[in-house]
């Protein structure tokens, strides 16, 4: 084999191994970027579901006059949901889903990450005005608080 005939073999080798190894370098950029972009569009999706859940709860109080009990209080928000002649015709409209989800009053109240926890809702209803803390048991995301008035409502992400 001539020295040619060698060196244009090993410019193709080499040429073949830059290639190969560029794409390496750029899957390795590229993957954890990716990664990021959908845990943050997870935790938006999260945190959206439990506004959600915060604005049907106002909803209730404004409808029936009080916040649902902590026994029980996710499940009345359901069939609230389901039974209340309003928000039977207008539910899906006053309450917009972050696609892919859509309204679905069952699962409402379950987080759009995987596992699905349900979330966690609490009512201190021994001072005035009552006080509720929703909580996302995957996350420290929470609306609301159960000893500050001033955080009524409030998530605490903001």
């Amino acid at each position: 084999m001539d020295l040619t005939t060698r060196n244009n073999i090993l410019t193709v080798v080499l040429g073949v191994l830059i290639v190969v190894l560029a794409w390496f370098l750029y899957r390795s950029i590229v993957d954890p970027y990716q990664e990021v972009l959908q845990e943050r569009e997870m935790v938006e999706r999260e945190r959206h579901r439990m506004e959600v859940v915060r604005d049907v709860l106002v909803q209730y109080r404004n409808r029936r006059g009080n916040f649902p009990p902590t026994e029980g209080g996710l499940d009345s928000l359901i069939v609230f949901l389901q039974t209340d002649s309003l928000m039977v015709a207008r539910g899906d409209s006053l309450f917009q889903f972050r696609p892919p989800s859509r309204f679905s009053p069952d699962s409402l109240t379950y987080s759009p990450r995987p596992p699905h926890n349900r979330f966690e809702y609490t009512l201190n209803d021994t001072i005035r005005p009552r006080l509720y803390l929703l909580e996302n048991p995957g996350t420290g995301d929470r609306i609301g608080d159960l000893q500050r008035t001033t955080m009524l409502n409030a998530p605490n992400w903001n």
